[in-house]
């Protein structure tokens, strides 16, 4: 399927792993000019210089998204550079581990800070550009805003607030003809899963555990799978969906776990 991202600018942030890297990956291999903003720099040049290498098209911005005034500048270095903003992928953002019990006021607002406010920020000066191109939003999510995980209350208050924000902006720009959409992710292999998986004592061990709970396949959903809904998403194929808050995960939120057994 042909999704005329040809040369369409979309910012990704976050998009120098995991996730973010492999919705970099295919929208460059799509022939659109993804531009990676993150804060890491020397992560953000590895990723870009790997697909150029390619001759594919990819750039990227530095920025600490947790400062508002950073979210501003690398939305206008985007802009500046190319004059246009064709489409935002809000992904940046960590699941800290910050609970009820341990946690406390400063590193609550601060993980909303990581993993919320620069999704508002980011769409807020992107907007502009936007309107003009008619650019859709897609906002990458987590199940910890249905399912709960236990002590990590601001990434799931974070991410009950991405799903939230997806459906006010898909009302609110409605009348722009700007699409907004989201993609929740489970349980997704990444580099930062893998890492978290080896502090265990028996990390093999608790991966199958966790595959085995997993419907469809008891597998673990695949970046490029996540990717491939952000592009489509992205593109003009979804041309009548907004508002949508879309579960890659292999049935391991709504169906029941006695499935994956049978």
């Amino acid at each position: 399927m042909e999704l005329n991202l040809k040369n369409k600018v979309i910012i990704v942030t976050g998009g120098a792993k995991g996730i973010g890297e492999g919705v970099v990956t295919l929208l460059a291999q799509e022939g659109a000019i993804p531009v990676i903003v993150g804060r890491n720099e020397e992560d953000n040049k590895i990723v870009a210089e790997r697909l150029t290498s390619r001759g594919l098209q990819v750039s990227h911005v530095i920025a600490e998204l947790t400062d508002p005034f950073q979210c501003e500048s690398a939305v206008k270095t985007v802009a500046d550079k190319y004059g246009r903003i064709e489409g935002l992928v809000n992904n940046a953002g960590v699941n800290d581990g910050v609970g009820l019990e341990q946690g406390n006021y400063d590193a609550f607002m601060a993980s909303l800070h990581k993993n919320l406010v620069h999704y508002y920020l980011m769409a807020h000066h992107a907007l502009p550009y936007l309107k003009q191109s008619k650019g859709p939003i897609v906002n990458i999510s987590s199940k910890t805003a249905d399912t709960g995980q236990g002590n990590t209350s601001a990434y799931a208050a974070s991410n009950g607030g991405r799903n939230a924000l997806t459906r006010e902006w898909a009302v609110e720009l409605l009348k722009y003809g700007i699409r907004v959409n989201a993609v929740v992710v489970a349980e997704c292999w990444t580099p930062l899963y893998e890492s978290w998986i080896n502090t265990l004592p028996r990390p093999e061990t608790k991966l199958k555990e966790i595959e085995a709970k997993i419907p469809l396949g008891n597998r673990m959903t695949t970046t490029a799978e996540i990717a491939n809904m952000v592009a489509f998403l992205l593109s003009g194929r979804s041309s009548h969906t907004t508002g949508q808050i879309i579960y890659v995960d292999g049935g391991y939120v709504h169906l029941d776990r006695a499935l994956a057994n049978s």
